[in-house]
């Protein structure tokens, strides 16, 4: 490391930082970026700048988009009475991949775990409520990951949705258990969406 300048050991650094890049994997990256020409290596840098201007919090779901509300909730096309609940941003883009999903979605930010300190009040349950509720949504797909946190988020929202009369479901179980929604193959997430279940406790 000593042998690099000093602009290069931020470069590693701040790639070293990104989830998945060890310190051999960000020095590959920065050495990349040395070689490239200064327009093709500015490209990289134009496109973070514009995704941290551009990109916005949809109000309504909270996804990303460049609008508010997203181009999802803005399609007069979907089945507004369908609500696709997922952990993450990746989760979304996973189910909405497989083309057999055309209601809307809800992002909770993340899931209930309390040994890392993330509590319901963490994340946007109490947005989606207040969604079921006015907006006469018939049913519920709660798809958040098949792992014991997944698992207790949706425990915890099916028992908070249970009193508001609306149909709760959880992705079929073709999706192994202790599985990540964003790293499974697409035709398995529709099996799992096709044959989604009601939700007991």
């Amino acid at each position: 490391m000593n042998t690099y300048p000093q602009s290069v050991i931020k470069l590693i650094n701040e790639f070293g930082k990104m989830p998945g890049i060890g310190q051999k994997t960000a020095e590959r990256l920065a050495c990349y970026i040395l070689k490239q020409p200064v327009e093709e290596a500015m490209l990289l840098a134009y496109a973070i700048r514009d995704v941290k201007k551009l990109i916005k919090i949809c109000s309504v779901c909270f996804n990303v988009s460049e609008s508010d509300p997203c181009h999802i909730c803005s399609d007069l096309h979907r089945d507004s009475s369908m609500i696709c609940v997922v952990e993450q941003l990746a989760d979304l883009l996973t189910v909405e991949k497989t083309g057999k999903y055309r209601g809307l979605y809800h992002v909770l930010q993340g899931h209930i775990s309390p040994l890392e300190g993330i509590t319901p009040e963490l994340l946007t349950i109490e947005k989606l409520l207040q969604r079921v509720k006015d907006d006469h949504v018939k049913e519920v797909i709660l798809a958040t990951n098949l792992n014991m946190e997944g698992d207790a988020t949706a425990l915890y929202m099916h028992k908070q949705l249970s009193s508001l009369g609306v149909l709760v479901t959880r992705l079929a179980r073709g999706l192994p258990t202790g599985s990540y929604l964003e790293y499974a193959n697409t035709a398995i997430v529709a099996d799992a969406i096709n044959c989604r279940n009601e939700m007991r406790c």
